[in-house]
């Protein structure tokens, strides 16, 4: 598998990065998806948590006994505060840093990175309003101060990256990207660079996101007489028809002509292989390279077709030490839409060739898109498919297209392979590409 290492934008200099936690708040049929248990139970059987009123929406229904059991020395002065956003964050965090055999107390996370990705800004915006319709002649001062700590720690992207700051004590880096749907798999970049660089030895990477289901639905009825003026507009490199919400999404199926939302959250702990091993860790895998493109197009929108620039973050991300025939499994990062697919498929063809037997699939279907957490979903999934030898099968998917360069594993039942690497994508509105090479253990 090794190749010739040169000078490429991706090579895998400095030390070794492995995750060693992960843990999730996310959509579950009877309760939430916390472990990797719980999380192996529903994609590993092609399950769908999503629940449908009016609408299909995958809902978290987190309770407040939930969230003390997990975090049971959180002030109450800031978490009667907290938004959905917040207590989705801190549980996934509580969960990967269980799994890793980590603790918030002790010192154990004072010097590791914090960086979580946030793409909507839903659960900001009730703070937000709050604070912007309060009337001061008519605000008591203890009423004012209550409004002061939920504005501070609620109107910002970077409402959840202060309270997990917070929690651990951290005195190192500490911050939240935003770039949509591929929010946090730029940040588990950022997290491998810096601890291949030897600037932390623990990151902590955290994607969650609130989708309002009243917004999704009030959307659904403005789409429902908007069609006409839609096909006017409409440009070449725009999707024939707007999104709808009312069916089940089904990637890489034929009959697929929606996206449904969810949301929750993911939390994925990476280490130097160095750090993990002083502590005897569990690995679930290596995080080898990661590269992010974008199409170049004007329309902020929309994305090309003939996912070009997916091959070039693929081939950014292999670099000339690794080679794309040893990758027989990519995660994808179809939530549905007909486009992906279609950009998907040419990256495919692009890559593997016209005879491809690699397997691709996506479980989307499972939680609903849910935005930022999708990149942590994808790395500690694929990974837990490494491990178990076991591809998981895509979400909703029984009659694939037609013509497709790659095996979707349609089905209930996840899919017998023997591999050491594998790639996983996600992408953002607007053209952004990214990819993530992963390894087992022993991968080299």
């Amino acid at each position: 598998m090794t190749r010739a290492s040169g000078n490429s934008e991706s090579r895998n200099d400095g030390r070794n990065v492995v995750v060693t936690g992960v843990g999730f708040c996310l959509p579950g049929r009877t309760e939430p998806v916390f472990t990797a248990d719980d999380m192996w139970a529903v994609v590993s059987n092609g399950q769908t948590c999503l629940k449908r009123d009016e609408v299909y929406y995958g809902s978290v229904d987190l309770t407040q006994e939930m969230f003390d059991e997990r975090l049971p020395d959180v002030p109450p002065f800031f978490s009667r505060h907290y938004t959905a956003a917040h207590r989705f964050g801190l549980v996934s965090m509580a969960e990967a840093t269980a799994d890793a055999g980590l603790t918030f107390h002790g010192g154990a996370l004072s010097e590791a990175a914090i960086l979580v990705g946030r793409g909507g800004v839903d659960a900001n915006i009730e703070s937000y309003l709050s604070v912007l319709r309060a009337d001061p002649g008519k605000t008591t001062a203890p009423e004012a101060m209550e409004l002061f700590v939920a504005a501070q720690q609620a109107i910002t992207p970077s409402d959840v990256a202060l309270v997990q700051g917070a929690l651990t004590r951290t005195n190192g880096p500490c911050y939240t990207v935003s770039c949509g749907c591929a929010s946090s798999a730029v940040q588990i970049g950022n997290a491998r660079r810096m601890i291949a660089q030897g600037e932390v030895e623990v990151a902590v990477v955290t994607g969650v996101d609130v989708f309002n289901v009243h917004l999704i639905q009030n959307i659904q009825r403005l789409l429902g007489g908007a069609q006409q003026t839609y096909d006017a507009l409409r440009t070449t490199d725009m999707p024939e028809l707007l999104p709808s919400f009312t069916s089940l999404m089904r990637p890489y199926d034929r009959r697929a002509d929606c996206i449904n939302h969810g949301e929750g959250s993911a939390t994925v702990i990476l280490e130097s292989r160095e750090h993990a091993a002083r502590r005897g860790a569990h690995v679930y895998g290596q995080v080898l390279s990661t590269a992010l493109t974008r199409d170049g197009l004007a329309n902020p929108l929309a994305c090309e077709e003939t996912g070009s620039e997916l091959v070039t973050a693929v081939r950014r991300c292999l670099g000339d030490r690794w080679h794309i025939d040893d990758i027989p499994y990519v995660h994808g990062g179809s939530d549905g839409n007909v486009v992906v697919t279609t950009f998907e498929s040419n990256a495919v063809k692009e890559l593997y060739g016209p005879d491809s037997t690699v397997l691709m699939t996506s479980q989307e279907g499972c939680f609903g898109h849910n935005g930022a957490p999708a990149g942590c979903l994808g790395v500690a999934m694929t990974l837990m498919m490494l491990e178990r030898g076991q591809v998981c099968p895509t979400a909703n998917c029984e009659q694939p297209v037609e013509g497709l360069p790659f095996d979707p594993v349609p089905g209930i039942r996840p899919r017998a392979l023997d591999f050491d690497y594998a790639l996983s994508f996600n992408y953002q509105v607007g053209g952004v590409k990214n990819a993530i090479l992963l390894g087992s253990p022993e991968a080299v």
